[in-house]
C-alpha cells in the first residue's frame, strides 16, 4: 500500500498494511535530531504519511521587531521564549473598532502558490491543507481571550459577530483550498485545558459547534475528508464533532484522556491521530517504555484501521532525543 492507501483505508475504518504514522518537531527537538542522528536532513527520511499545506502561504508572517512575529491577521506574537508559536503582545479588536475590521484576502493567490506543485509531486502522499487558529483561537487572538470568555456570557451578540466574521473568511479559504487536488482539510481549534473544555461544553455547543458544522460540511461538499487538531481533554465533544461530520480527531492526548477507552466508544466512527505521549513518555521514559507504548498503540488503536500513530503535538524540546528514536524504530519498522 502506498501511504495515501494507508491513511484512506485508516479513515475507512479498515485495517492498513502497517498503520500509517507522522511525526513532528518543535524547533528544539528538531535540532537536537539533527545532533542526535549527525544528519540534517533526516526528517526528510522519516517516512511520514502526511503532507500538510499551510493555507496561509507566503504571506503569513512577517517579523515586525526583534522576537516580534506578526500573522496576516495582525496579531502580534512575542517569542522571546517559546520560538515556536510565541505569545499574544497586542489586541487588534475592541468593540470600538470591530466595525472597521478588515480581514485578510482569502483569495490571494499566494497563499497558494505552491500547492499544484506539491501535490504533483506527492509521491503516494495523503496531502492535508491546515487551517490553523480556525475559530475560537483567531477570536481570541484578535480580542483577547478573558474578552471573548467573557462576552459569551455578557455579550453573546458580539462574540457572535466576531466569530462569523472569521465564519465568513474561512469558508472562502476552505472554496479556494478544496478547488485543489488535496484529500482533507485540518482545522486547529484548540477548545481544551487539561482537565476539560475551555469555555464548558454548553457553551462550546452554543457558539461554536454550529460554525464547525458549517466548515465541515462545505469540505465534505468537495469530496474531502475533515480533520481537527484541539489540545487538551475535549472527549466531552467526540459525539458532537461526529455529528458535525468530524472524521479525525488530533492530537488524542493521553495524559487528559483513556486513549483506550475512546477507540472503544467512537472508534467506528471517529479515526484518531497522535496518542504518543508528549508530556510523560518522550520526555521522562526510556526506550523501552516507549516502543512499548507505541506497540500497544499500534496493535489496540490501530486495530481495525482508524489510527494515524503520532505525537500527541509536535515532540517538545525536552524529550530525550533516544526516546525519539525508539519511537522513529518502532514505527518504520512495523
Amino acid at each position: 500500500m502506498t501511504n495515501r492507501e494507508r491513511v484512506l483505508a485508516c479513515l475507512n475504518h479498515e485495517q492498513p498494511d502497517v498503520t500509517p504514522y507522522c511525526i513532528g518537531f518543535t524547533d528544539g527537538a528538531y535540532r537536537a535530531m539533527i545532533d542526535y542522528y549527525q544528519d540534517p536532513d533526516f526528517a526528510a527520511k522519516l517516512g511520514n504519511c502526511l503532507t500538510v499545506l499551510d493555507t496561509g502561504g507566503q504571506i503569513a508572517w512577517r517579523e515586525v521587531a526583534p522576537n516580534i512575529w506578526e500573522d496576516e491577521f495582525g496579531v502580534q506574537w512575542n517569542r522571546e521564549v517559546d520560538k515556536d508559536i510565541g505569545v499574544v503582545c497586542n489586541q487588534v479588536v475592541t468593540r470600538e473598532t470591530f466595525d472597521d475590521l478588515v480581514l485578510p484576502d482569502p483569495r490571494d493567490p499566494r497563499r497558494y502558490a505552491d500547492y499544484d506543485e506539491v501535490i504533483r509531486n506527492r509521491n503516494g502522499q495523503f496531502v492535508v491543507a491546515n487551517l490553523g487558529f480556525s475559530l475560537f483561537e483567531r477570536a481570541w487572538t484578535l480580542y483577547g481571550m478573558e474578552n471573548l470568555l467573557l462576552d459569551f456570557v455578557a455579550d453573546p451578540d458580539f462574540a457572535c459577530a466576531l466569530l462569523d466574521r472569521i465564519l465568513e473568511f474561512n469558508l472562502a479559504v476552505i472554496e479556494q483550498v478544496c478547488s485543489h487536488d488535496i484529500d482533507a482539510m485540518m482545522f486547529g481549534d484548540d477548545w481544551g485545558a487539561q482537565r476539560g473544555v475551555i469555555m464548558g461544553p454548553e457553551m462550546w455547543r452554543a457558539f461554536i459547534k454550529p460554525r464547525v458544522r458549517g466548515m465541515y460540511q462545505a469540505v465534505h461538499d468537495h469530496g474531502k475528508f475533515v480533520f481537527i487538531h484541539s489540545c487538551g481533554k475535549v472527549d466531552a465533544l467526540f459525539p458532537d464533532l461526529i455529528e458535525c461530520g468530524l472524521n479525525c480527531f488530533n492530537p488524542f492526548q493521553p495524559e487528559v484522556m483513556d486513549v483506550y477507552d475512546m477507540k472503544a466508544q467512537f472508534g467506528d466512527r471517529l479515526s484518531f491521530y497522535g496518542g504518543i505521549s508528549t508530556q510523560k513518555t518522550l520526555p521522562y521514559g526510556t526506550p523501552d517504555e516507549t516502543r512499548a507504548e507505541v506497540r500497544r498503540l499500534i496493535a489496540e488503536i490501530g486495530k481495525n484501521g482508524g489510527f494515524i500513530a503520532s505525537p500527541a503535538h509536535a515532540i517538545p524540546k525536552d524529550a530525550k532525543p533516544e526516546n525519539i528514536a525508539a519511537m522513529i524504530d518502532e514505527l518504520q519498522n512495523q
